[in-house]
């Protein structure tokens, strides 16, 4: 069972009788779907819509969600997560010392009986598992980074910055990491807008090519126009978030597509169910 330790990964505590009424009201993710033993994706949003910080979050018992982010701005999710508290029944904390491990393939799933196993539900049918507890070995986190990339799971930091996408961009909407039937939550009108008037034209793709990819944010272009940007990569493989429309463009032309110098490819991650546009659009900027 292939498994790593996420060094670059903390965890945020958020208990209390309010804890879920809280949470339902600034996040992304409807909790009312979220099951005891499962992670899902979210995201707080600036009021303009774009995505502040991301996330996946569990249930860790009654009235209580743990939250595991991007280590480095932990402390200023709590910072923000207590702007939001005001009277709030809801202790917000970082406990010290949790190692995150992620374990995949058919072997990762653990009993129901292990209560440090939560399945990551952004991998459609693949079966992947995160444990909040000790170990003593890191196993390979290059291959869970091509794993991830292979299956066109983007996080923030590798393959996009924070303050500069919308949830649509990086297919929260697709992971179950956006309720569109529940109340309000910030930054909830924009994303609404652009799911009911089907607006969304940035989207995660996976790059392949036959020579080594570039570094992340290298620009891939269409006859040297800009049509997205790379992400993480691993050799051959890697993330990019790009116009589709532009994309499929290209792709009519017969136009090839560029990262850098690299000639590569752009696929649709098989678990996703959005599609290339049927009618291209010109030049406009979404």
């Amino acid at each position: 069972m292939p498994f790593a330790l996420l060094k670059d990964r903390a965890l945020i505590s958020v208990s209390g009788p309010d804890a879920e009424h809280f949470l339902q009201n600034i996040l992304t993710i409807d909790l009312d779907a979220l099951g005891n033993g499962e992670a899902k994706p979210g995201a707080l949003l600036t009021p303009q819509g774009k995505i502040l910080f991301d996330f996946l979050i569990s249930r860790a018992g009654e009235n209580a969600f743990r939250i595991e982010c991007r280590a480095d701005v932990s402390d200023d999710f709590i910072h923000r997560l207590m702007l939001y508290k005001l009277r709030a029944k809801v202790e917000i904390a970082k406990p010290e010392q949790t190692l995150v491990t992620v374990a995949w393939g058919k072997e990762s799933i653990a009993s129901e009986s292990d209560s440090a196993a939560i399945a990551d539900r952004r991998f459609g049918d693949e079966d992947v598992t995160r444990f909040y507890a000790d170990t003593a070995d890191t196993g390979d986190v290059a291959a869970w980074q091509a794993f991830r990339i292979a299956h066109g799971v983007a996080e923030s930091g590798a393959d996009y910055a924070l303050g500069d996408a919308f949830p649509h961009d990086v297919l929260l909407d697709e992971m179950g990491g956006v309720g569109f039937r529940k109340g309000c939550y910030v930054g909830q009108e924009v994303v609404s807008r652009m799911q009911h008037r089907g607006t969304a034209r940035r989207r995660v793709l996976i790059v392949e090519a036959r020579l080594a990819l570039p570094t992340s944010g290298t620009e891939l272009t269409v006859e040297g126009r800009p049509v997205g940007v790379l992400g993480s990569t691993a050799t051959l493989t890697g993330l990019g978030i790009a116009r589709i429309d532009r994309v499929k463009a290209a792709l009519d032309a017969g136009q090839p597509i560029l990262a850098g110098e690299v000639p590569v490819t752009l696929t649709i991650p098989s678990w996703a169910k959005f599609s290339f546009p049927q009618e291209t659009v010109g030049a406009e900027e979404a």
